[in-house]
């Protein structure tokens, strides 16, 4: 296994011009995936309000199901940089709760640091994060906890005004401590001005090829929703046709009596007494840890799997 990642080495990764990897993840399986994939960087994303929970945008999210998720993930990350979301309302109100709740994410989740959405109206929150020795990465141009603000998810910094406020915040951010910053829904050359103005990494979705970083929700690259494709994401697999045509076998051959199996059944071992049930027996095998008596009269201890002898 490879040195840990953290937020120092992804400075050094921009430094010596080697791609940052960046990818959500919202649970101990695909977290566990794609660290031994070679991720640098795992992101608990409030974007599970729309992928994982099902709304429509990513306002719902709480700070509970946030450190859920977060905690989840960690378990299972050795080698990847992990980033917990801030969510809605977890921070817009004042500095103290901005510090509490990212405290949450950092001793109950494990996160290795946060990220918060926002430019230099929240430079202050950011500097009180950071001086409570916990990192801040950035996140600007779309942002979704300001759908209703914006109109929608629309690209941001089409125009000079727009893009030179972006600029802005994005300076206003690293001034204020922040260690690396996501750069969402803006225009590529904006995006290549801001990157290369920063000192800290600048992660990339939908902001072009210059950044020093990609980041992608997994379920997006590897193609769990076909009928949702904007125009920077790539599906990499079809994982929703494979899903579908394994679920459907194993539908189909329940309703054939094909499934289980003699190979995916559980046998007696050898001198096993047969008896039938009485009414002392009714609550089941012997638990876990227990002795089962064989037909030879002797002894022989039960395993904790399906009650096999070990």
């Amino acid at each position: 296994m490879k040195d840990k990642v953290t937020i120092h080495t992804l400075k050094r990764l921009k430094q010596i011009g080697q791609k940052i990897c960046m990818v959500t993840a919202y649970d101990a399986t695909f977290a566990r995936i794609f660290d031994q994939s070679g991720a640098d960087v795992l992101l608990v994303g409030d974007s599970l309000g729309m992928v994982v929970q099902g709304h429509e945008s990513t306002l719902p999210v709480t700070m509970d199901q946030m450190v859920y998720h977060s905690a989840a993930v960690t378990r299972s990350t050795r080698r990847a940089h992990v980033v917990g979301d801030m969510p809605f309302m977890s921070y817009q109100v004042s500095a103290q709760d901005a510090v509490r709740n990212a405290g949450r994410l950092v001793t109950e989740g494990g996160v290795g640091s946060v990220k918060l959405e926002g430019g230099a109206e929240f430079a202050d929150t950011v500097r009180a994060i950071v001086r409570a020795s916990i990192p801040v990465m950035g996140h600007l141009g779309l942002t979704p906890q300001s759908v209703h603000k914006m109109g929608g998810y629309v690209v941001q910094g089409r125009d000079e005004e727009q893009g030179r406020k972006i600029l802005e915040d994005a300076l206003a951010l690293e001034a204020a401590g922040a260690y690396s910053l996501v750069l969402e829904g803006v225009p590529l050359d904006l995006a290549r001005t801001i990157t290369q103005r920063l000192s800290i990494p600048v992660i990339g979705i939908g902001a072009g090829k210059y950044c020093d970083g990609q980041v992608l929700v997994c379920y997006d690259l590897l193609g769990m929703n076909p009928d949702f494709k904007p125009k920077f994401v790539k599906h990499y697999a079809n994982l929703h046709g494979a899903i579908t045509d394994a679920a459907g076998a194993f539908f189909s051959e329940i309703r054939e009596g094909v499934f289980p199996d003699d190979e995916h059944s559980f046998k007696a071992s050898k001198g096993l007494r047969a008896v039938s049930a009485t009414p002392a027996m009714t609550a089941g095998a012997p638990p876990q840890g227990e002795t089962q008596v064989t037909a030879e009269g002797g002894e022989e201890k039960v395993g904790p799997v399906y009650g096999i002898p070990v």
